[in-house]
């Protein structure tokens, strides 16, 4: 590593980030006198760290370590919230690994082949325990081809699709990723995808990734599989990256996989092929810096300045406790967002979301209905409905004013 880059590695700016997520990353890396100096020094807002330790999914591991060091230092109510959350957390990982293997076994009882990339086999595998990562929801990766199979499966095994995704000339395949289903009675949502990510990403078929897969060894199901080492690291970095590191467990998963070891020729080969050296920089980065995490040697060639300018970007998340996932994303944050997202593509995948810009939506669809047959026409027709769509809804918002 170049002597310049690794001294803005050493020196990204972190400032600005709460007190207590300082508090909540020192206890997670055990560094014992940050954490003594914070909890006696500095004015702790105990409601915000428990609120913080929520929003980042990383509660189980700072109970696991509280409970390990027993410093009795933290109020007691913080400790129960935090006990009461961890538990109900082992159980419903307990629920959802049981879940997993139910669906994994009938799907290869049907032929349908998968991956599982996420939720409890990552809990098992990175972290050698089922209670220290939370997730909402069973993720599989399954071929395109099996997507009509495993919705009828899953339908027959009490399921409804959560979303529907409405679509004109098949772009559903490459503009989206996977289908969303839920179970009522066992409160189950399941993520099935044919793709790790949604367009315009550069990713490895599936049938590569199946070649590259590991059986687990911590499931009852000897068949249960998931994605290979150096292709797990590529779905976690693109898959943080995607939504801003905005939560710490996303940088867990990258402190623990790089702990774990990797072969960093076969990552770099991957990362290259698939366009992805500057985001695995940028994680590695950020898990640095915040996690302590020991880079090595061979995996150092992805610490590039502008890996460093990318993971400035990320801090702005953690600053203002950004939740993508809320109902409705302000404004000023969703247009941050959209810049930083444009701004990890390739040249390449850059000139392939403009172009996605220009395919037809289903709303054009719905703005000048069209036979089927003339679908094609919607090509030349975008430009127009999409400034029908802008007047009509200024217009709109005008007369609500006038109101």
């Amino acid at each position: 590593m170049k002597g310049n880059e690794m001294e803005e590695l050493a020196h990204l700016n972190v400032e600005g980030i709460p007190k207590e997520l300082d508090l909540i990353l020192a206890i997670i890396i055990n560094d014992d006198r940050l954490y003594r100096d914070l909890t006696l020094k500095e004015n702790i807002d105990w409601h915000l760290f428990l609120e913080l330790a929520m929003h980042h999914r990383v509660f189980p591991l700072v109970y696991s370590r509280l409970f390990k060091q027993n410093h009795g230092l933290l109020p007691s109510f913080v400790m129960e919230s935090l006990e009461r959350s961890y538990k109900r957390n082992t159980f419903h990982m307990l629920h959802l690994s049981a879940e997993m293997e139910k669906i994994n076994e009938m799907f290869l009882d049907n032929g349908i082949k998968s991956l599982f990339l996420k939720g409890p086999i990552l809990a098992k595998e990175l972290y050698g325990d089922l209670s220290l990562r939370t997730s909402g929801d069973i993720d599989l990766l399954i071929h395109i081809e099996d997507i009509a199979k495993a919705d009828r499966l899953l339908v027959s095994f009490g399921y409804k699709q959560d979303e529907y995704i409405h679509s004109l000339l098949n772009d559903w395949k490459w503009r989206h990723h996977h289908f969303t289903y839920y179970h009522e009675a066992f409160g189950t949502k399941v993520e099935v995808h044919w793709r790790l990510n949604p367009a315009p990403s550069n990713e490895p078929a599936f049938h590569e990734l199946w070649q590259r897969k590991q059986r687990s060894t911590t499931h009852q199901a000897s068949r249960l599989f998931f994605l290979g080492n150096e292709d797990l690291f590529f779905f976690l970095v693109t898959h943080g990256a995607r939504h801003g590191w905005s939560r710490l467990r996303w940088l867990a998963d990258i402190h623990q996989i790089v702990e774990k070891g990797l072969n960093w020729t076969k990552v770099e080969l991957l990362l290259r092929k698939h366009k992805g050296k500057k985001i695995a920089g940028q994680a590695l980065i950020l898990s640095a810096v915040l996690f302590q995490t020991d880079v090595p040697k061979d995996a150092q060639m992805f610490i590039t300045r502008k890996a460093n300018q990318l993971a400035a970007q990320a801090l702005f998340y953690l600053r203002n406790k950004v939740n993508l996932h809320s109902g409705k994303v302000p404004r000023d944050v969703a247009k941050y967002h959209a810049l930083h997202l444009f701004s990890l593509m390739s040249y390449q995948q850059k000139i392939a979301y403009i172009f996605m810009m220009l395919h037809p939506l289903y709303s054009d669809l719905e703005t000048l209905p069209l036979p089927r047959k003339l679908h094609f026409l919607y090509y030349p027709l975008r430009p127009f409905l999409w400034t029908w769509r802008k007047t009509r809804n200024i217009t709109k918002y005008k007369n609500m004013e006038v109101k």
